[in-house]
């Protein structure tokens, strides 16, 4: 007897097709898979044996064959154990008038029986709906993650018996109802209100947090830097329904998704220490999983203590800074991992922390001063749109009674400059003015002549790279858009060039 389910298979967030065939034939009792199957997908053998018995399902005493298709793709992982054993079902007569041509099925089986959810359900969902299918059947603990996807029905199964019995008739699973993410909520504890002056500093990170702009700030030990870096999830936009369900997909791969709350609806804010590898930055493994960059997709990902990561690490970030994607290659394959975020960093200024401290006399040699800052190389500097000194606080600020202005007052003017670029760049792809394209850089940043005549004085002057260039005027048109006008003027430029002067100072003597 032959039978066939559908399955869905993934590779890195490359969700596709597989087909479980099984032919039950005449010979000794035997049970092999074949389809290029990895170890964990060979071992399902057993457990579904097990699953089968515990079940008090008979298996047919015959020679099975089971094929997963296509057979020149990799199969990874325990999400075939569900479709081999609906197929096995299917050949013992438990699912024969059951129509499950237009049905998916995914999830691991454990020795009793049960479904044990999996990772990655979200992008294989997606794929199974855009393949057409009307129904996916999954883990019931992965049951409100799928059901995120409009247009399919999702089932949540808990174990060979209760399928058995929908099948049957006798107590039919009924669709998961349609998940609705919460109401968008306060975004935790940490609020601008609670870091004292500093005020030069919260306005550069609320033009970064509302154009998407990288931004770099050194200062000494105790100015506040990895205060303001913290707080900055509590002023970034809301995300729009298409860049939750992109970073949900990552999140859902590397099994972080939180079961209760599988949309991810806040933006990412990672923060790894400093002993992180490259490939604990980009991903990495065998089959390669997302590293933190691709972690804060669409949101922010915070260096503190910059200069003490390792070089390959620093440097590793070149690129993906610029094509908003990461490539990770090994003998597997190559898999593409989307990663377009917003980089703030925090440093100081030397190994002792108080190089041109205004106060405290700076321990260091100037040939240490110099080995500190060469840690971080010209190109990744150049890729920070905004540099950032931060001063210490002063004592009036530390000691006053006046109260600071709270993240959600800073938050509406940061969500209001966003809006104006989502109307602007809406249907292109682009979601900030961080992410302009060459091509629509000149047409969105119009500027009046004195704005012009300032930006070509400063080009020439300071001898500013092709990508300088294009940083200042993406700040600059965020700095129009924070005060709604339509034309970057002198004044934005002015602000935008201010924010590009760090690198002279301390890079270049």
């Amino acid at each position: 007897m032959f039978a066939k389910i559908n399955s869905i298979g993934l590779f890195g967030l490359n969700a596709f097709a597989v087909t479980v065939e099984v032919e039950a034939s005449k010979g000794l009792p035997s049970f092999d898979i074949v389809g290029l199957a990895d170890a964990s997908v060979r071992e399902s053998r057993e457990r579904i044996k097990s699953a089968l018995r515990s079940s008090a399902i008979k298996m047919p005493s015959a020679k099975m064959m089971i094929n997963l298709a296509p057979a020149d793709v990799k199969k990874t992982g325990s999400v075939y154990d569900l479709p081999i054993a609906v197929a096995l079902l299917r050949v013992a007569g438990l699912a024969r008038d059951e129509n499950l041509d237009d049905s998916a099925f995914i999830g691991e089986v454990s020795l009793g029986g049960e479904i044990r959810g999996v990772q990655g359900v979200l992008p294989m969902v997606i794929m199974a709906q855009r393949s057409g299918l009307r129904e996916i059947y999954v883990p019931a603990e992965n049951v409100r993650e799928a059901s995120v996807v409009e247009g399919i029905d999702v089932y949540g199964v808990t174990s060979l018996t209760e399928l058995a019995a929908h099948f049957g008739g006798r107590n039919t699973i009924p669709p998961a109802e349609k998940y609705e993410p919460p109401a968008d909520s306060y975004f935790g504890t940490l609020d601008f209100a609670d870091v004292k002056g500093q005020e030069a500093a919260k306005r550069a990170l609320e033009l970064a947090a509302a154009g998407g702009h990288n931004a770099l700030m050194i200062g000494p030990p105790g100015s506040g830097k990895s205060m303001l870096s913290k707080r900055m999830p509590s002023i970034l936009p809301a995300m729009t329904f298409e860049e939750s369900i992109e970073t949900t997909n990552i999140h859902s791969v590397a099994g972080l998704l939180d079961k209760e709350h599988p949309l991810v609806t806040a933006r990412p804010f990672r923060s790894p220490h400093h002993t992180v590898s490259a490939a604990g930055l980009s991903g990495g493994g065998s089959v390669p999983k997302p590293g933190e960059i691709s972690l804060a997709h669409n949101g922010l990902l915070f260096l503190d203590e910059l200069a003490e990561f390792s070089r390959p690490a620093l440097e590793i970030l070149r690129q993906p800074l610029e094509d908003q994607r990461v490539t990770i290659s090994r003998v597997a394959g190559s898999i593409t991992y989307p990663c377009s975020f917003m980089l703030i960093a925090a440093m100081n200024p030397c190994p002792c922390g108080y190089y041109g401290h205004p106060t405290r006399k700076c321990i260091c040699s100037q040939k240490q001063v110099a080995t500190y800052l060469s840690k971080i190389s010209g190109p990744l500097l150049d890729r920070f749109d905004i540099h950032l000194e931060v001063a210490p606080v002063e004592f009036s600020d530390l000691s006053s009674a006046d109260k600071e202005e709270a993240s959600a007052r800073i938050r509406e003017r940061v969500q209001q400059a966003r809006d104006i670029q989502n109307r602007r760049f809406k249907g292109t792809g682009i979601t900030c003015n961080a992410r302009m394209t060459p091509e629509i850089l000149q047409e969105a940043c119009p500027m009046t002549s004195d704005a012009k005549g300032l930006l070509e004085n400063v080009f020439e002057k300071l001898g500013l790279s092709a990508r300088a260039y294009d940083k200042i005027l993406k700040v600059a048109r965020t700095a129009a858009d924070m005060e709604k006008e339509d034309c970057i003027g002198k004044k934005h430029i002015a602000l935008a060039v201010q924010y590009r002067s760090l690198d002279r100072k301390y890079w270049n003597g």
